[in-house]
């Protein structure tokens, strides 16, 4: 008997790492039907990777050194800002087409049988391609802006990417299966979204706040991950404190995700 119980033991590692190469397989072929889908379907295709974020920096931009010409972020600010905008747009898209994640493609969610999460990575993968691909915008920028710099603190931008892909389908895993109990929440989350863009810092830094409202803003966890993509131009911008309270939260957020998602899975493929 202890030797079938070895065996079985034994086997299971073959059939785990096989398990996960058909995941890994299942969701890069999800994602890319999705890209393919949005840009194939669209005149421009990639370019509105880049025309997308182009816009809007252009435009807070204009508003916050031609308009008001007050001093919020750094120099040059076009790059300060770019470097938050451009996850920030990863994190928004993310979190917004999750809220659909399991009505859009209802009939393929019941009918597969291939692990549920998948259907939500894929949007945040898509996404994070999409903020990969806009990249290039904020490397011309911090090319030709006069006053730009690149220190050896680039190095933190994978840190930045891996804790905003922990954070990112943490929320994602709470909310996909929500939304399908609780319709309304498609619009709460859209509201919740906006507000998130002022109370974080994008158009400004946390250094631009009152003094007593840094420590709360460390709580929230896009303040860490937003200095570690801003640290390689702008090296004040990051503060350890902020980064380990955002990984923390990022960790606690993923693992809050994966209990609702298991908890409720069985009954969203009922509602769907």
């Amino acid at each position: 008997m202890s030797a079938v119980s070895v065996g079985s033991a034994g086997d299971s590692h073959p059939l785990q790492r096989t398990a996960w190469i058909r995941y890994r397989h299942s969701l890069w072929l999800l994602t890319t039907r999705d890209l393919k889908v949005r840009y194939s379907t669209s005149a421009l295709g990639y370019l509105w990777s880049i025309l997308d974020p182009l816009v809007m920096a252009g435009i807070y931009w204009f508003v916050f050194t031609q308009v008001f010409q007050r001093p919020v972020g750094t120099e040059p600010y076009i790059v300060f800002l770019l470097a938050a905008l451009l996850p920030w747009m990863w994190f928004n898209g993310a979190i917004s087409d999750s809220t659909r994640a399991f009505l859009k493609d209802a009939k393929l969610v019941r009918s597969t049988m291939i692990p549920r999460t998948i259907w939500v990575n894929r949007i945040v993968l898509s996404k994070g391609i999409e903020f990969l691909l806009s990249l290039p915008v904020l490397a011309l920028f911090v090319i030709f802006s006069p006053g730009s710099r690149v220190g050896w603190e680039l190095v933190f931008f994978p840190l930045a990417i891996l804790l905003q892909v922990i954070l990112t389908c943490g929320v994602a895993l709470i909310v996909a299966p929500l939304v399908v109990f609780f319709r309304d929440l498609e619009r709460a989350v859209k509201l919740v979204l906006r507000f998130l863009f002022y109370a974080s810092p994008i158009i400004y830094g946390v250094e631009n706040l009152p003094e007593e409202l840094h420590v709360w803003a460390a709580f929230n966890p896009l303040s860490g991950i937003f200095g570690l993509y801003r640290a390689g131009f702008f090296p004040h911008e990051l503060d350890w404190f902020n980064v380990v309270i955002s990984a923390v939260m990022s960790l606690a957020l993923l693992g809050i995700g994966l209990l609702v998602f298991r908890g409720s899975v069985r009954q969203v493929l009922k509602e769907i």
